[in-house]
């Protein structure tokens, strides 16, 4: 059975989810900066999906690039998976912008994070939601 590892468990709220993955908004209210993490378990690197489920992770992970460019017009759109410190399969899609906090480095220690108040979810969740597309389901 499927469990999200703690380390995102900690860090990150629910979002919904596709097909595939879990859609996970990171507590840091710094930068818009979302995560998905293929329902899978034991994979931690893209090549350990099989065929489908790769071409899966891929579809969302454009399908979810498309939306935060849609919502929140960035300068950058940042999508990496990295495990270094967690080794769970997950893809961030972050936004930046060339006068965010930690522009043109990376996010990751610049800034302490800051974490969200309930009503900035809900608003974020309420534009980004309806361009998410049919295939998802919130949370």
């Amino acid at each position: 059975m499927f469990q999200l590892h703690p380390q995102l468990e900690k860090d990150t709220l629910p979002l919904g989810g596709f097909s595939l993955c879990r859609l996970l908004l990171m507590n840091d209210n710094n930068f818009p900066w979302f995560i998905l993490v293929p329902e899978r378990k034991n994979v931690h690197e893209i090549h350990e999906l099989n065929d489908t489920d790769r071409r899966q992770l891929w579809d969302e992970s454009a399908q979810l690039a498309r939306a935060l460019t849609a919502v929140f017009k960035p300068d950058k759109l940042n999508i990496a998976a990295l495990g270094n410190q967690v080794p769970q399969l997950h893809v961030h899609h972050i936004v930046r912008y060339v006068h965010d906090p930690a522009w043109p480095q990376p996010v990751w220690g610049r800034i302490p994070p800051r974490p969200y108040y309930s009503a900035e979810v809900f608003k974020l969740k309420s534009a980004l939601l309806p361009v998410l597309g049919d295939y998802f389901h919130s949370e």
